[in-house]
């Protein structure tokens, strides 16, 4: 027991339980502690494109060979496509079973349309691909930073790891700066997740306060399908996949279970992209492969959003008495397949997505977006989550594809074997007693 609560998992499952209580019993003082939620969020995403940039970098200029980057990038578009397209088919098929919206009978003249003005003006730029790969591209280096766009981040650091790998031993004193910047970065985070349970107390307290309890449970059948759809889709789909590679989605989920508690009280998986990458590493994956697969596939395989985009619609359609032909669905995936890809990084990119989507879908009314404004940050929760999986399980599934991972190492890790423990925010003492905070204790 008092190991559970000296863990960082402990603390934050205590931060959970609290911040439910708090928004339940004082929920107007609860509503006050969102700062610190957003705060923590905040710090974050401060070092999170520094972190990208250093470990993109780094991973490419020490690959030397940028076929092998190529080939990585390749094999990780592959994998995010045809998963992408499963997450969107089961969306849709638990939808028309469980038809979730059947029987609301909406009006669309009871709905305010003032409330999505935001949205829909934020979607209209997702209309235009040629204007949506122009935004990939950053208007300066420092731009992309100042912004905090992962993708833009990513696209300047390939370029600038490219380089690096072609000029060779000429370029070793910047591969070391960049090297030992990375260790400062990583130590700074390793301050920072430590106040991870006052921000998941301050977000959740915060969320309980302004909603109530019952608002914590099912708010409908629709959260409560997809909340079951991403079950099916990381047990099933996910599961096979892993045991596929030789390893245990389970096990997995166990290893990640303090980054899942973090996004669970955040709902936000950005909350924990640094620290993800760092325990891949110390799993035993190349950080080559890791700085590659994770940053890209938090724009490009988005799981939990994917499902989300062909359920919501579906529903949108049933509450509304929208008849959908086979044609609509089709319709339905193949843009999604586009749209999801510009989910990260837009405000309220749930919503977003789901204008452009149903934009090009013209039977189906944009204005019944309405009907799930309320329960959009519940959802996200199961959204961030499963997209944080998925995202894990693409990287090990390229790493053995690549021969990039050491399995027998990943195997220990996961068995939580002593000497192959992850201690977060660990310092290099802990090395001595065969732990160590991000760093493999173990060559």
């Amino acid at each position: 027991m008092t190991k559970f609560f000296n863990s960082l998992f402990g603390r934050v499952v205590i931060a959970l339980v609290v911040g439910i209580a708090v928004g339940a019993i004082f929920p107007h003082f609860a509503q006050s502690l969102r700062p610190l939620g957003d705060g923590f969020i905040k710090l974050i995403k401060m070092v999170i494109g520094p972190i990208v940039f250093c470990v993109v970098v780094s991973g490419m200029a020490h690959a030397g060979d940028l076929r092998k980057v190529g080939r990585v990038g390749l094999k990780s578009v592959i994998y995010f496509e045809a998963m992408t397209t499963i997450a969107l088919v089961i969306g849709a098929v638990l939808a028309y079973v469980t038809r979730p919206g059947a029987g609301m009978n909406v009006n669309l003249h009871s709905l305010d349309a003032q409330s999505l003005t935001t949205y829909t003006e934020n979607a209209k730029s997702l209309k235009d691909t040629a204007a949506f790969l122009l935004k990939i591209i950053p208007d300066t280096a420092f731009d992309a930073f100042a912004k905090g766009d992962i993708l833009q981040i990513l696209v300047f650091s390939v370029l600038f790891g490219s380089a690096l790998s072609l000029l060779g031993p000429k370029a070793q004193r910047v591969n070391s700066i960049i090297d030992e910047l990375a260790q400062v970065f990583f130590r700074i985070m390793g301050f920072i997740i430590k106040l991870a349970p006052f921000g998941v107390l301050g977000a959740i307290a915060f969320t309980t306060g302004t909603y109530g309890v019952a608002s914590l449970k099912q708010l409908g059948l629709l959260v409560f399908v997809f909340y079951a759809s991403c079950i099916v889709f990381v047990a099933v789909v996910l599961g096979v996949v892993m045991r596929l590679a030789g390893f245990n989605i389970f096990k997995l989920i166990r290893y990640l279970r303090e980054e899942l508690s973090i996004v669970l009280g955040t709902a936000s998986s950005d909350a924990v992209l640094p620290q993800v990458m760092r325990k891949l590493e110390f799993m035993g994956v190349k950080d080559s492969t890791v700085g590659l697969v994770i940053p890209t596939g938090y724009s490009f395989n988005l799981d939990g959003f994917s499902i989300y985009l062909t359920l919501a619609v579906i529903f949108i359609a049933q509450a509304t008495n929208t008849p959908l032909s086979l044609h609509d669905l089709i319709v339905v995936v193949l843009v999604s397949l586009v749209t999801s890809k510009g989910a990260h990084g837009i405000p309220g990119s749930a919503i977003v997505i789901l204008a452009a989507t149903l934009s090009a879908i013209p039977a189906i009314p944009v204005l019944g977006l309405v009907l799930i404004l309320p329960v959009d940050w519940f959802v996200g929760i199961a959204r961030a989550i499963t997209n944080l999986i998925g995202n894990c399980v693409a990287t090990m599934v390229v790493a053995v594809w690549e021969r990039d991972i050491d399995k027998a190492r990943a195997e220990r890790v996961l068995n939580f074997e002593e000497g192959y423990l992850y201690v977060a925010g660990g310092d290099d003492a802990a090395a001595h007693d065969g732990v160590l905070g991000g760093n493999p204790a173990h060559a």
